[in-house]
């Protein structure tokens, strides 16, 4: 085997300990995000892959997964992420991953964005979460598409209440994030009965056609670019979502996908500035 190659043993012993199971007799779509990744590689000048640092990388998460019993159960074990197996986490997850972008901020960390709930102060990706459980709890039906889309009682005051800081500075891009719900909403009242289980079932148990449906037809998910002429595909929030779907439902009921091995590695993004 050289050192370009996948070693096997490691890609089985991967995907048995995540539950990854074999096709259910369809080919499964392709994002295209790899052969994305592949293109820009190729034909970059300032990129540059260490085979042997990566195969390093692998066995280290390997390791790690092992040594911290990591699972699919991980997802659901944290305090702030929901606990039932429901519609409504479902609900949950779609409305966490359409507002999962973007939590950088110049202050320091005691001014940045924060939210105050269960007497914890959460930031960055936790404060959103936080923020919709803390709505929720207030019966604030922030989860529902219906209420993003009635424009009387989901007032841009409402959604300033519900995403409140505990600091002075206020979540990032709001009027963004509002504009997601909005357009979330109708997608989904004028294709899938205003529910976004039915966008599940349509991909029928696909994790790469269900990022295909999502890119497809809700634009703030579709984070497409041009590279040297072609297009590229990143997919970001999409793919999250459906790996937060198959994690918190732990390969089953709504998160079951006979593809997940399809869904790539989402790393964060961040820019760097001269000091």
């Amino acid at each position: 085997m050289s050192d370009d190659e996948a070693d096997p043993e490691l890609l089985e012993l991967l995907r048995q300990s995540l539950g990854i199971g074999t096709s259910n007799g369809t080919a499964p779509a392709e994002t295209r995000v790899l052969e994305s990744a592949e293109y820009v590689y190729n034909n970059s000048i300032d990129i540059a892959l260490d085979t042997k640092g990566c195969k390093t990388a692998a066995n280290t998460i390997w390791k790690l997964m092992l040594e911290k019993k990591y699972s699919t159960k991980t997802w659901s074990s944290h305090e702030l992420h929901p606990k039932a197996k429901d519609e409504g986490t479902v609900d949950f997850i779609f409305t966490m991953d359409l507002l999962n972008f973007c939590f950088w901020s110049e202050q320091g960390t005691d001014q940045r964005f924060a939210v105050d709930y269960r007497g914890k102060r959460w930031t960055g990706y936790w404060s959103l979460v936080a923020a919709i459980q803390r709505a929720l709890d207030e019966d604030i039906p922030i989860t529902s598409s219906d209420f993003w889309q009635d424009e009387n009682e989901c007032t841009t005051e409402k959604l300033e209440h519900v995403f409140r800081s505990a600091t002075d500075e206020k979540i990032p891009l709001f009027q963004e994030r509002v504009a997601c719900l909005r357009e979330a909403g109708q997608v989904l009242y004028e294709r899938f009965d205003c529910k976004f289980s039915d966008c599940i079932k349509e991909a029928n148990g696909s994790a790469a056609a269900l990022v295909n449906l999502l890119v497809e037809f809700f634009p703030c998910l579709r984070d497409e670019s041009t590279f040297e002429g072609k297009k590229v595909r990143l997919y970001k929030r999409a793919q999250i979502l459906v790996a937060d779907l198959w994690a918190c439902f732990d390969g089953k009921s709504y998160g079951e996908f006979f593809d997940i091995d399809k869904i790539t590695m989402f790393a964060g993004m961040a820019t760097v500035r001269p000091s």
